[in-house]
């Protein structure tokens, strides 16, 4: 086998050889993240899936490879994207974990952190000695949720008192800190606070009965009369459009997550179809089998360049809502196609979990439709096409 899995003598799926792009260093830093991720996480991942059950014994490890907001410490953004691309292709809800703790939440702490805040908080959740996540969404509000935000902060002398509750939090259930969204009471801005999850009043219940991303322990969250100090508020955070580079950058890592997802059904059907024998000889000997593995590759290979090229507009600085919309709805369209196909060419056993491809099939359902559906995104395109908004 070679370092990304593969049969020995066999073209990887990265068909075009994205991953040659990188340094030297980078290359060697992503045969680490693999070689952990082949030893500590494919064994186990349809094991915690089966269970909803969340790896904790992972994260001091997982900490300790040194790849949390890896563009702050010299990587580039290509090299960002496919460790998380890695990362979705042995679990797409670790991948999650790590981009809901990482990309959300850490990157919130060097953005719009104070001194006291980085230094009180940034260090630990670096290395995962203490988790955060990100509670923006509410029970009745999505995708409108900028403009529907019913949770409060009310200003109180020092402190802020938080009403309100928000849903499918990811991490929520277990996590030390929350970034949480809230509308001020008295100008209606938009304010962001760093929640301590032991304060009182603040209540975190598990979803259950998830089809998908079932390692992720997604949250409803209900806040009464939850005090925060002034001091754990962002001050750099007074409207929804500040959120926009936080999204902006996570939509772009969803569009990654859908190019690990396709890395997995790949690997999964190529590996199926070379070992399974029907009437009397490989399942990949058929003339339709190999058109639907090159039909695969091709989504793929699409995918990946094309997160490869926004990759290279984010190191420039010249990335956008609207290129972060279209890789997004591109890449996770193409998932949702390949995983199918995949799911098919294994016949009943693609409907096990320990053979991989359900899982793989079933989570490609979430991140469809997370970090903005296909249909948002597609207006956030035609807006930028057309210069006509489409938005109800």
């Amino acid at each position: 086998m070679t370092d990304d899995g593969t049969a020995t003598g066999l073209p990887a799926a990265d068909f075009l050889a994205v991953e040659s792009l990188l340094s030297s260093r980078e290359r060697l830093k992503l045969a680490e993240v693999r070689e952990f991720l082949e030893r500590e996480v494919l064994p186990h991942a349809a094991g915690w899936w089966n269970r909803e059950e969340f790896p904790h014994r992972l994260l001091g490890p997982l900490g300790e490879l040194g790849i949390s907001t890896p563009t702050r410490h010299g990587y580039s953004h290509l090299f960002h994207g496919l460790a998380i691309a890695e990362l979705a292709r042995a679990d797409a809800s670790l991948a999650t974990f790590f981009m809901i703790h990482h990309d959300l939440f850490v990157e919130s702490l060097h953005d719009f952190g104070t001194d006291r805040q980085r230094a009180l908080y940034l260090e630990d959740a670096a290395a995962l000695r203490t988790t955060g996540a990100f509670a923006l969404t509410e029970p009745e509000h999505g995708s409108d949720v900028a403009r529907g935000m019913e949770t409060t902060a009310r200003r109180d002398g020092g402190e802020w008192v938080l009403n309100g509750r928000k849903r499918w939090i990811g991490n929520g259930t277990f996590c030390d800190h929350l970034l949480l969204w809230a509308r001020d009471a008295e100008t209606a801005g938009v304010r962001g606070f760093i929640l301590d999850t032991t304060l009182p009043g603040f209540t975190a219940t598990r979803i259950e009965n998830k089809i998908a991303l079932r390692t992720v322990q997604n949250a409803d969250i209900e806040l009464r009369d939850v005090r925060v100090s002034e001091l754990d508020r962002f001050p750099g955070i007074d409207s929804f459009a500040d959120t926009n580079r936080l999204l902006r950058s996570s939509r772009i890592m969803v569009g990654w997550v859908g190019v690990g997802q396709q890395l997995a059904a790949f690997d999964v059907a190529r590996a199926h179809v070379l070992e399974r024998e029907q009437f009397g000889r490989p399942l990949a000997s058929f003339q339709l089998v190999q058109q639907q593995l090159a039909q695969m590759l091709g989504n793929t290979t699409a995918s990946l360049a094309l997160m490869a090229q926004v990759a290279s507009l984010q190191d420039a600085g010249r990335e956008d809502m609207p290129q972060a919309a279209l890789a997004k709805a591109f890449t996770s369209a193409r998932m949702r196609e390949t995983v199918a196909m995949g799911r098919a060419m294994l016949g009943g056993n693609g409907i096990l979990t320990d053979r991989r491809m359900a899982k793989i099939f079933a989570d490609a359902e979430a991140i469809y439709t997370y970090e903005g559906t296909y249909e948002i995104n597609s207006l956030i395109v035609g807006r930028a096409v057309t210069g006509i908004s489409a938005f109800c």
